[in-house]
């Protein structure tokens, strides 16, 4: 029985990481890619996960490959494809930490799954199926993401969906639009950014935002991650606002969102999702938080997500985070 499967994009995260001699950029191959992030840092919690996808049959599918069983993913259903070419994405950093990306996937193999490709039985035997959005930019993988969720639906499995906007992947706006929506739409779980809000719903105030979104889901539990302002969680008549860990060692925030995801993904297999309390929302959002900053503090994500234990100490030393309930 596994906790979680997930399904969409595994590639290589090319991390800017100095410059060489000769005053040339060094770039450092970090496997990643959103689901199997959230199945690393899950994998950490002592959770049983699965990976549903497809990489090129060369190195750097190889090596994705390696690294998810590494790390005690099921790999399965990993798809190795001979006739296309592991995704790449070059990830640049601002002062902050903040990222800018540019992709390889013209197309990348995590493009070309098929639904007859699909092992079923990894949704099967799981209790919470995860997707995001960028296993629906194209074809076969979109129609292959659908029949996924359909499935899962049908097994009566707890469907948790992240958008992770990438604008560049997609071949327009209306479109991406268009698939968040239907995203959107199946989840009982929604993890999503505060700008993903203002460009889905045309609103900063992210109460209203959710307004908006409710008229179109199901969901019961939505968070919404502020990157350095902290994380909210409505659930029900609930709103739950916790302040960030704001961490001095932060070189970079890949990964972040997708270890913030996986720690609300936690709190749900620990509670259920149909009665959880006051007092256990903002533990979920102070251990996602937490768990977040700590992965700002290193290079890619997928490999060196933290520890419990480390999650807990940093807790334990800022006690003066703050957090804010409403009804």
């Amino acid at each position: 029985m596994y906790d979680v499967t997930a399904t969409g994009e595994l590639l290589i995260d090319f991390t800017r990481n100095g410059l060489s001699k000769q005053n040339n950029r060094v770039y450092e191959a970090n496997p990643g890619g959103a689901p199997c992030n959230v199945l690393a840092m899950l994998g950490k919690l002592g959770y049983k996960t699965a990976f549903i996808g497809k990489v090129g049959e060369d190195e750097f599918g190889k090596l994705l490959k390696n690294t998810i069983s590494e790390q005690k993913i099921d790999s399965t259903g990993l798809v190795m494809d001979p006739d296309a070419k592991t995704t790449l994405a070059f990830v640049d950093n601002d002062e902050t930490g903040d990222r800018s990306f540019s992709f390889y996937r013209k197309p990348g193999a995590d493009m070309m799954l098929r639904e007859d490709e699909v092992n079923y039985e990894l949704i099967d035997n799981c209790r919470i199926f995860h997707f995001g959005s960028l296993s629906m930019t194209d074809e076969p993988v979109r129609s292959a993401t659908y029949a996924m969720v359909d499935y899962a639906k049908k097994k009566n499995k707890i469907i948790s969906f992240d958008p992770n906007l990438r604008p560049p992947l997609w071949e327009s706006e209306d479109l991406a639009a268009k698939q968040i929506w239907y995203g959107i739409e199946q989840c009982d779980i929604l993890k999503i950014a505060d700008n993903e809000i203002e460009w889905l719903t045309g609103t900063n105030d992210y109460d209203k935002g959710i307004e908006i979104i409710r008229q179109r889901t199901h969901a019961k539990l939505i968070n919404v991650t502020l990157g350095p302002n902290g994380s909210i969680a409505y659930y029900g008549d609930l709103k739950v606002f916790m302040e960030p860990y704001l961490n001095k060692d932060t070189i970079e925030t890949t990964g972040a969102g997708d270890t913030f995801g996986a720690c609300a993904l936690h709190a749900v297999l620990k509670h259920g999702l149909d009665n959880m309390t006051e007092e256990d929302l903002k533990e979920m959002l102070q251990f996602a938080n937490a768990a977040a900053s700590l992965i700002t503090t290193k290079k890619g994500a997928l490999r060196v997500m933290p520890e419990e234990k480390e999650i807990k100490e940093l807790i334990t030393k800022s006690w003066h985070v703050n957090c804010s309930i409403y009804k």
